[in-house]
């Protein structure tokens, strides 16, 4: 049987944050890349962030990159600013390339949407992870920008069931969710060519 409205959530609309916690920060998301170069043009060139801090670390082989949609000309120079401003900002995402990955043949990292990737037997798996998002003015315009770029699409924003968002597949196959920054409206046809009343079959892959 499916619950909907289990829990009464109501209160974490307002109560305050506990003193001790008032000047945390929710800094990083980080995920796996086999090939650095190619997640910092999708993520740089594409999704319009800009690198904050990397760090390199070859007697554990493997640096990190931290990208965040930031004015480039707030990113100091110094490599102790670039870590205060860095582990001070907001929503950055931590690209961490582990030395060889980018050698290995097809993907290497499971991206936690039923995805067999990295699975000892083969199988699907289950998995916790499920995308990052990003919001932008127009979720049509963004995504013929995305295609003209030769971006993979998992939804275009008039297929599946819920109209006028959009999924991408970055270099690693990780899913980014292309919503609006206002009212979901819906256009006759997106960037594939799909009208509003296609592609009605709607897919979770969460599951």
């Amino acid at each position: 049987m499916v619950q909907t409205g289990a829990i009464d959530v109501s209160k974490y609309y307002t109560q305050l944050r506990p003193e001790a916690t008032k000047d945390y920060v929710m800094q990083q998301t980080m995920i796996r890349v086999k090939d650095p170069e190619l997640s910092l043009r999708f993520y740089c060139d594409v999704l319009g962030f800009n690198l904050v801090m990397h760090r390199e670390f070859p007697q554990w082989e493997f640096n990190v990159y931290f990208v965040a949609q930031i004015d480039p000309a707030k990113i100091p120079s110094d490599p102790k600013e670039q870590w205060n401003l860095c582990m001070n900002l907001p929503g950055c995402i931590e690209l961490t390339w582990n030395y060889g990955s980018e050698t290995s043949d097809g993907l290497v990292y499971n991206t936690g949407n039923s995805d067999a990737t990295g699975s000892q037997d083969g199988e699907k798996v289950k998995g916790g992870f499920g995308h990052l998002g990003i919001t932008v003015p127009d979720v049509y315009e963004a995504c013929e920008r995305f295609k003209a770029m030769g971006c993979e699409f998992t939804k275009t924003p008039n297929s599946g069931g819920m109209k006028g968002l959009a999924f991408v597949k970055d270099p690693d196959g990780y899913l980014v969710e292309i919503l609006p920054q206002g009212t979901m409206i819906t256009k006759p046809i997106d960037c594939d060519g799909v009208a509003t009343d296609g592609g009605s079959t709607y897919k979770d892959n969460s599951r």
